[in-house]
Parts: structure tokens; sequence; C-alpha cells
């Protein structure tokens, strides 16, 4: 099969039959950006409706950013596990946004083992489970805290993994370029370790205080 030039990093990178973006990038930065923020309006409504009036305002946020986690697990990180063989060769919306993105981490694009590996746990777990944690809050139930201390846990293990590699490698997989290394490799990549790694501690510190309150000592009247 055919092998084109590509704009990834490194530039001995094979990607045979590759066909080059239909998009221009900012198109493809913009539609994400839309249909998240879309999401995180819609999870900031809903968490502050009927019983939800009394939710703080980043409770509120939280709930939004699970939601908005489904969709990009789910769809972005699901595309990629399904598709990632036939992936240089594909064309469409998702196949365009998935380009733009590696600019950043050509070894999503390349497909080598451990970001298969990790993309497809991604997709399949932290996807459906980040869908639940939604709806946990929405419900008000009871594993709330818990869930959203698994999805956390697990989205920060595998982003710091996913650094941790790249940094090993020398970071020869990362377009040098500021906008595709510090805007989309450290910025959109660290926002799955501050946030996760702040509703982690939020998790554990509402367990510590359920535990206690479990834990005290009932008076009888």
């Amino acid at each position: 099969m055919e092998t084109r030039a590509h704009p990834y990093w490194p530039r001995s990178l094979l990607l045979p039959g590759y066909v080059a973006a239909a998009r221009p990038g900012w198109e493809c930065a913009g539609a994400v950006a839309a249909a998240a923020a879309a999401l995180l309006a819609l999870g900031w409504a809903l968490g502050g409706a009927g019983g939800g009036a009394r939710r703080s305002p980043a409770r509120r946020l939280a709930v939004g950013w699970f939601l908005v986690c489904a969709a990009i697990h789910g769809i972005l990180e699901g595309y990629f596990s399904l598709r990632h063989r036939e992936l240089p060769a594909d064309t469409g919306l998702l196949a365009d946004v998935c380009e733009q993105r590696e600019r950043g981490e050509a070894g999503r694009r390349g497909g080598d083992d451990f970001t298969v590996a990790m993309e497809t746990v991604t997709a399949w777990a932290w996807g459906p489970l980040s869908f639940l944690t939604f709806l946990a809050f929405l419900r008000h139930h009871p594993s709330r805290y818990v869930l959203q201390l698994i999805v956390s846990l697990g989205q920060l293990y595998g982003d710091v993994l996913y650094f941790a590699t790249e940094a090993r490698a020398g970071w020869s997989h990362s377009d040098p370029q500021p906008l595709y290394f510090w805007g989309y490799f450290v910025g959109i990549n660290g926002l799955w370790v501050l946030v996760p790694g702040a509703l982690l501690l939020d998790a554990c510190h509402q367990l510590v205080l359920a535990q206690r309150s479990h834990d005290r000592p009932r008076h009888k009247a």
C-alpha cells in the first residue's frame, strides 16, 4: 500500500494509505469545543433542576463534566478503538477531528499497542461509567461518590501513564509547534489530570465524611 507524506512526528512514522483531513484544524477544534460547551451547559442545567436546586455551582459543573466525558470517551475514543487500523485512510468529520487532535500526540495515529489498549479501556470503561456517574448525581444515588472516585482515578491513572510513556520516548510523537505541543498535547491532556485529580480528592473527602458519620457513636435518647 502506498505510503504518503504526513504532518505527524516523528517524520519516519509509517502511515500506509494516509489521507489528509478535508477540514481545516479550526473547524475541527470548533466543532468539538461547541459540542463540549453544549453538553456542559446541559449538565449544568439538569444538575440544577428539581431537587438539584441546592447544588453548588462547582457540583453542577462536575455533573456537566461527567456528561462531557461520557460523550468524548464514548465517541472519540470509541471511534479510535474501533478504527485505529483504518484511521490513517479514514475520511469524515470524526476522522478529521482525530487527525487534528493527533497532531499533538501521533502515538494515536500510529496505533501503538499501549495507546490502543489505553484508549480502548477509556472508551468502553470510563465512557459508560462517566454516564452512570452523571445519572447517579442527577438521581442523588448513594453510589455517586464511589463512581466519581472510580472514574476520576481511572482517568488520572491513564493520563499519567500516557505522559510518562511519551516522556520516556523523548516526546518524539509530539509536534514541536507550540499550538500542537502546548495546546493539544499538554493542554488538552493536562485537563484530564487536573479535573479528575480535583474530583478524586473531592470524592475521598465526601466518603470520609460519610464513614465518619457512620462510625460516630449513636446516643440513646
